[in-house]
């Protein structure tokens, strides 16, 4: 393994610590330390994460009554697409890239990421795509009102006849969103390939960098349709052109294809490195090594392979062929496998080990669980008879959401916790995490549970009014959609709080193994003071074995 950035890195000696107090004034500047930028992405993301909140609040607001008495219909779908695309686009994807910019080079004993420069763009990219979704509510006609899927024909109408309408916006930023994270996959490859520290085989290597690198796979392969199946819609909407409009001969159905080839692998790209965060979560708050560490490691890659050919599932109500059906209904089903054999490894890894109930621990618990209704649901809407039963249905709305929020959410606030006295050299209030746990876990239930029951019955999605018989399951999801937005505030006052003023952390406050804890908190600027040198695998609690070598002559291989 070579160990030497790509581009050179320009340091100042003497400089605060990336994440300390007194250094905020460097997060609003163009760096390209790739800890400032993995908490610029954090921090950035988390803003949008509350402007998508919001329009679910309003939302749920709407539906708690059957009658479309709050907002106006039109407005109603530009909410439901505007969150859908917020939380997606600027929450989920961003979020997860940031923590795997501030953890990976660090998990591997890298100065950076390979391309510094590169990366510092991919992040500045962000706030334009931000800027141009949230822009659409003021132009002729308001925000994209076709979804965050935006199907042709109903994303090619044009009422308003200018130019510059929110769908010509919506696209616009997708496509830039595309091109960002591609720029980013190609970076993160690199980096995870190429400059892992001496003695750190692949089988030495973290699982979350294990999960990332499957994530970033998916990108390069997945990200190029959907961005050029963009450019392709916004060439039908601005000059007429007919790849997908069917009145001048194009195929709406090709549109589905090229959004979906990504769009259900992206679910992966966001759910992998949450599996990837659940396994360095358990094994230190557990205190017993991961269980079946080379078999999950390469599970991950396994998904990457597998979901690539699953992307039909979400089309089994568009004229799919039957034979295509079967196909993609076993390809479905077989994604799972990989995924149960994590779950089946995190079950074992905390069987009978020295459990500690920390705020992580319990998100990550908590995660897991979702993820395993989630699973089921999954297998579900992979059978085509189901699949066709509850199509466009609250079933769907609820499953999704229960990955998304139920699963990746609570993946990405284990991460927070886990890895803030790292991030800030600070700890946390316990207290306001545990408070913060338990409102988000009961807020997720209580929204997303009662969909699947209304879904059943037949409530359609994305409706404004609704038959009365619906009622008691939207009562129940739209006070639990308030409890949700009003869970974000301890840890926003926990965030703040702790990092201003909170205890001073150790180096290793979890007596953790890895080779982000054998730096300071926070980290220096160079990551390291000497590249360090892997002898052992990691997550080896219960042993003598040293994870790094402790003077120059010690073998590299000492431990297979």
């Amino acid at each position: 393994m070579t160990n030497i950035s790509l581009e050179p890195i320009n340091v100042t000696r003497g400089q605060p610590y990336p994440g300390a107090p007194d250094n905020w004034r460097r997060f609003f500047t163009f760096s390209t330390d790739h800890k400032v930028i993995g908490i610029q992405y954090i921090v950035t993301s988390f803003f949008f994460f509350l402007v998508g909140g919001t329009f679910s609040m309003i939302m749920r607001g709407e539906l708690i009554t059957p009658d479309a008495d709050l907002v106006d219909r039109t407005v109603y779908n530009a909410l439901f697409t505007m969150h859908g695309s917020v939380m997606l686009f600027l929450w989920t994807f961003p979020v997860l890239v940031g923590l795997g910019n501030y953890l990976v080079p660090l998990m591997i004993g890298a100065r950076d990421m390979a391309f510094p420069r590169l990366n510092a763009i991919s992040f500045w990219m962000i706030p334009v795509v931000g800027v141009l979704m949230l822009a659409s509510f003021l132009v002729p006609g308001g925000p994209s009102q076709s979804g965050w899927w935006a199907y042709p024909p109903v994303s090619l109408q044009n009422p308003t006849g200018n130019i510059i309408n929110g769908q010509f916006l919506w696209i616009l930023a997708v496509a830039i969103s595309g091109v960002s994270s591609i720029m980013g996959g190609v970076n993160f490859v690199t980096t995870i390939v190429k400059m892992r520290a001496p003695g750190m085989t692949w089988f030495r290597t973290p699982a979350f960098v294990w999960a990332v690198l499957a994530a970033q796979l998916i990108q390069l392969y997945g990200l190029p349709a959907l961005t050029g199946g963009a450019v392709m819609l916004l060439l039908d909407l601005t000059l007429g052109t007919s790849f997908f409009a069917p009145e001048r001969g194009g195929n709406p159905i090709l549109y589905q294809h090229f959004f979906w080839f990504y769009s259900h692998p992206a679910v992966y790209v966001m759910v992998l490195p949450a599996f990837g965060i659940f396994s360095e979560v358990l094994p230190v708050h557990a205190r017993k090594p991961l269980f079946g560490y080379r078999v999950i490691a390469a599970s991950s890659l396994l998904i990457t392979v597998i979901s690539g050919a699953v992307w039909v599932h979400h089309m089994f109500a568009s004229a799919t062929p039957g034979w295509m059906r079967m196909f993609f209904m076993v390809t479905t089903m077989l994604v799972a496998v990989p995924s149960g054999i994590k779950v089946f490894g995190w079950v074992a890894t905390i069987w009978g080990g020295k459990i500690r109930l920390t705020t992580p621990m319990l998100f990550a618990l908590g995660g897991i669980s979702n993820w395993l209704f989630a699973g089921i649901t999954g297998i579900f809407l992979g059978s085509v008879p189901i699949d066709i039963h509850v199509n466009n249905t609250y079933f769907v709305v609820g499953h999704f959401h229960y990955v998304l929020y139920g699963a990746i959410v609570m993946a990405i606030y284990a991460a927070i916790y886990h890895w803030f006295p790292k991030m800030t050299g600070r700890m946390y209030y316990e207290g306001l995490g545990k408070l913060h746990f338990a409102l988000t876990y009961l807020g997720t239930a209580l929204t997303f549970l009662p969909m699947h029951p209304a879904g059943l019955m037949g409530m359609p999605r994305r409706v404004a009014s609704y038959d009365p018989e619906f009622a008691y399951w939207n009562v129940l999801a739209s006070l639990g959609g308030f409890l949700l937005g009003m869970s974000t505030l301890p840890f926003i006052l926990n965030m703040v709080s702790s990092w201003i003023r909170g205890a001073k952390a150790g180096d290793n406050p979890w007596r953790a193994i890895g080779l982000e804890w054998l730096t300071s908190s926070p980290p220096p600027v160079e990551n390291f003071e000497e590249i360090p040198t892997v002898i052992s695998p990691p997550y080896r609690y219960g042993t003598d074995e040293p994870l790094v070598a402790t003077n120059p002559q010690q073998e590299l291989t000492q431990t297979p």
